[in-house]
This record gives structure tokens, C-alpha cells and sequence, in this order.
């Protein structure tokens, strides 16, 4: 498929997420009966994001350091905890729907002054005949309770659905973070790759470069040259010898991070540097404008947070209006532990409150405006995520087909000046070309080798980010 075809297949998915959401104060239209299908059915497996990444990145090597960093990356870690008190969170929503029962029991003593209405009346009455109240007075009771406010206008049923969809959310979350710790961890080891052939190819250069210095320093001996083409050529040599150790601290950083995103200390890490030129771009299907907007975790991440922002402006609407709590107990008490089982100690109580806000109702406004404004702001992040996804494929798509390109031409330009090489020394040999030339070509061949190998891995982190892009690696 050609560069133009996707631009119009993923302006389709611009256009597509715009088209179901509303900028402003309105309210975002999003069904909230249930969870999106999408969530409960999982991801299309027809398009290139449902690739596991395992086939994807076929490379033994690269699916072992992916294995590790996904059992040992410590972000990833603490991301799995912040999943674990979204769901508890859930869970206590959940909870403040049903009724809260409870029992208890309980003793105590009670000594009233003679000389009080209730010592009055006590001193009047008697327990049973010619038996006077105990002074003091035990008393002792257990039983249950029940307090549940009644969930009339779904305050409590919003509020838990709304902790529902941030919990899916951080699961999304995590799925992104998956995502961009494989991409990371692929760019980081075909980096390494790139660095192991850099260092052999300023080795080969080096190799030649010291031969030729060699030949100059005869040539000077011989009088054919001055002091100062052995300088030159002294010169070029040791600027290579510094890009050699300057090309080793890059790798020693790119092992170093490949060592912290998997979580264990430096070790070696196995690799077959030597395939790294002849790695193939398998040719990629992006899928539809639907797949896309289902498979990135973001998107999907973003399109939750919308929808539970809408639940919680439902949930502080409903604290406008009255609610209504029903209170009851059943139980025994007694002043004698003897008499606590007797039908007569039975005790129970009954009642209900409607209760509606009167004096507080600008804080219940404030908290209603903030969730107005809290459900917008979810609108525009949608948004925003919708189209920094377009234009995440596109730069990538654009990347891989700009830099195959430039890898065929850069390959020819390398295969012409290792000719030349051979070339020039073969004429300054013969005196038929000067120094300069010879190290200008040199020069030439290795920036040539070194663009090569640059062009090849962006061209290799273009298809890593194709996969990033497209939503891919969180299995």
C-alpha cells in the first residue's frame, strides 16, 4: 500500500473519533449502560497491532531481554499496584450500594443521683414485687444493625461504574506502558547492533588507514613526500582511533539502559551483530480506521477517563436531591445477664430520613462545576490523543518508506567509495594523485559506512514505531 493510501485511511480515523465526541459544555455522548463491547471482547486480530510481538521481533535474543523486562522492569511493577488500588477502589464503591449490617454487644453500669428525675423515678418503681431497681444499674445487650442510604437517583451507582472505567483505565495504562517498554527495549538493542558494526567498521578503517600511514612513512623516507602528508595521514588515524572509544561509551550506555529496562544488573548481552544489515521490513497492514481506534491502549485509555468523567458529573448532580437513609436494629437488652434471652428483653428499631441539602448547596455546586469542567478537559484529552495517534502513524509510516529509500541509495554510494579506495591508493602509488585525495576518499568511505549503518537502524526503529503506533505489544 502506498504512503498516500494510509494518509486517507488514517485521516478516516481522525475524522471518525472527532465525529463521536462534542467540544464545550455539552455533555460527551457515551453509552453508559455497559462497558464499550470493544472492552469486553478484546482486539481485532486482523491488522498488525494484533501480531504478537514475539513474531514481530523475530529474534531470539530481542523476545528473551522483552521476556525479562516484562517480568523485572520496576515502573512496570509499581503500574501493576496502582491497578490493584484502582480495584480495590472499585470494590469499596461497590460497597457503599448495599446496606451496611453489623452486630455487636455490649455491657455497662449506670448510677443515677437520688436526688435527679431519674433517681426519682427509679426510687418510685420496682424490677418486680417488693424488689427495687439495682443501684447500680447493669445494662447488657447484643444484636444487629442495619444502616443503608437508597441508591434513588444512581448517585452510588454512577460513582461505582465511574471507578470501574478508571479501573479498565489503568489496565489500558499499563497495556500502553507494556507497549513503549518493548519498543524501548527493541530500539535499545538494534542501537547496540548498530554500535557493534560501527566499532567493526572503524576497525577495518583503522586497519586501512595504518597500512597506508605505513606506506606514506616509505614514501617520505624515499623523498616522494613531504613531512607533512605523514602528518595528515598520522592525523586521520588517530581522529578514528577517538570515534572508535567514542562508538564504545555509546555501547557500554545502550547495554547499561538495556540492563535497567530489564530490571538486572550488566551482564553480556548475546546478539548476532553480524545480521544486523541483512534485517528485513516485513510490509505491514495498518487495518482499518475502526482497529486503530480500538488497539491503542491510549485511545482506549483516554475514551474510559471520558467515560467516567460523565459518571461523576451524574453522581455530584444527584447530591442536589434529597436521600434518603433507612436505619434498623434487632436485638436483647437487659440489666441481668439472666433475663437477656427472655422474649420481653427483645428490642428493635425502625426508621427512615429524607434528607435534602438547603445551606451547603453552593459547595455541592463547586463540586458539580468541577466535575463539568473535569469532563471537558477529558473531552480535549480525547481529543488530543486522537490526533497525536494519527500523527504518530503517519511519521512513522513516513519514516520506514523515507529511510528504505535512503538505505538502497546509501548502499550504492558505500559500494562506489570502497572502489574508490583501491582507486586512489592504486594512483598515489603511481604518483598520479596526491595525499589529499587519498585521505579525502578514506574520509568519504567511512562517513559513508557510518551513515549506512545509521540509516539502517532508524529504519528499524521506523518499524518499531509502527508497531508502537499502531498500538501493538501488550500481550
Amino acid at each position: 500500500m502506498k504512503f498516500k493510501t494510509y494518509k486517507k485511511a488514517f485521516l478516516a480515523i481522525l475524522l471518525l473519533a472527532l465525529a463521536s465526541c462534542k467540544t464545550g459544555k455539552e455533555s460527551v455522548r457515551i453509552e453508559d449502560s455497559s462497558m464499550p463491547e470493544a472492552f469486553v471482547n478484546g482486539r481485532d486480530s486482523l491488522n498488525a497491532a494484533a501480531i504478537d510481538w514475539r513474531n514481530y521481533f523475530n529474534d531470539s535474543h530481542l523476545v528473551a531481554l522483552i521476556d525479562t523486562a516484562l517480568k523485572n522492569n520496576q515502573e512496570l511493577n509499581i503500574v501493576m499496584q496502582e491497578i490493584a488500588i484502582n480495584n480495590s477502589e472499585v470494590l469499596a464503591r461497590k460497597g457503599r450500594i448495599f446496606p451496611s449490617v453489623g452486630i455487636g454487644a455490649g455491657a455497662g453500669l449506670d448510677k443515677v443521683g437520688k436526688y435527679t428525675r431519674n433517681g426519682a423515678v427509679e426510687d418510685q418503681l420496682e424490677v418486680a414485687p417488693n424488689r427495687a431497681f439495682p443501684e447500680p444499674l447493669n445494662d447488657y445487650d447484643f444484636g444487629a444493625y442495619a444502616d443503608w442510604e437508597v441508591d434513588v437517583w444512581k448517585k452510588l451507582r454512577n460513582s461505582k461504574r465511574a471507578a470501574v472505567a478508571r479501573y479498565l483505565g489503568s489496565i489500558e495504562g499499563k497495556n500502553f506502558m507494556v507497549t513503549n517498554l518493548i519498543a524501548e527495549i527493541a530500539n535499545s538493542y538494534y542501537e547496540l547492533m548498530a554500535l557493534d558494526n560501527l566499532i567493526a567498521i572503524v576497525e577495518q578503517n583503522i586497519e586501512i588507514q595504518s597500512n597506508a600511514l605505513r606506506v606514506v612513512k616509505q614514501q617520505k623516507n624515499a623523498a616522494r613526500v613531504s613531512q607533512l602528508a605523514v602528518n595528515r595521514f598520522e592525523a586521520q588515524l588517530l581522529n578514528t582511533k577517538n570515534l572508535q572509544y567514542s562508538i564504545q561509551q555509546d555501547r557500554v550506555q545502550t547495554e547499561n539502559r538495556i540492563h535497567f529496562l530489564t530490571g538486572r544488573f550488566p551482564q553480556p548481552i548475546e546478539r548476532n551483530w553480524t545480521l544486523f544489515n541483512d534485517l528485513t521490513i516485513d510490509s505491514i497492514a495498518e487495518g482499518i480506521p475502526s482497529q486503530l481506534l480500538s488497539n491503542r491502549p491510549d485511545i482506549r485509555q483516554a475514551e474510559l477517563e471520558l467515560m467516567a468523567a460523565k459518571l461523576d458529573v451524574k453522581a455530584a448532580r444527584a447530591e442536589f436531591y434529597p436521600s434518603l437513609r433507612i436505619s434498623a436494629g434487632l436485638g436483647y437488652q437487659a440489666f441481668n445477664p439472666n433475663f437477656l434471652l427472655r422474649p420481653q428483653s427483645l428490642i428493635y428499631s425502625l426508621s427512615g430520613e429524607l434528607m435534602a441539602p438547603l445551606i451547603n448547596r453552593s459547595a455541592i455546586r463547586a463540586e458539580f462545576n468541577s466535575a463539568t469542567a473535569q469532563q471537558i478537559q477529558a473531552v480535549y484529552h480525547y481529543e488530543q490523543t486522537i490526533l497525536n495517534a494519527y500523527v504518530d502513524v503517519l511519521n512513522q509510516l513516513a519514516k520506514l518508506d523515507n529511510y528504505s529509500k535512503g538505505y538502497d541509495t546509501k548502499e550504492k554510494e558505500v559500494q562506489i567509495l570502497k572502489e574508490s579506495i583501491g582507486v586512489a591508493n592504486s594512483l598515489f602509488l603511481s604518483a598520479r594523485a596526491d595525499y589529499a585525495e587519498v585521505l579525502l576518499t578514506q574520509r568519504e568511505a567511512l562517513e559513508a559506512k557510518i551513515e549506512l549503518i545509521e540509516i539502517k537502524k532508524e529504519q528499524l526503529n521506523a518499524k518499531v514505531g509502527i508497531y508502537r503506533a499502531l498500538g501493538g505489544g501488550w500481550k
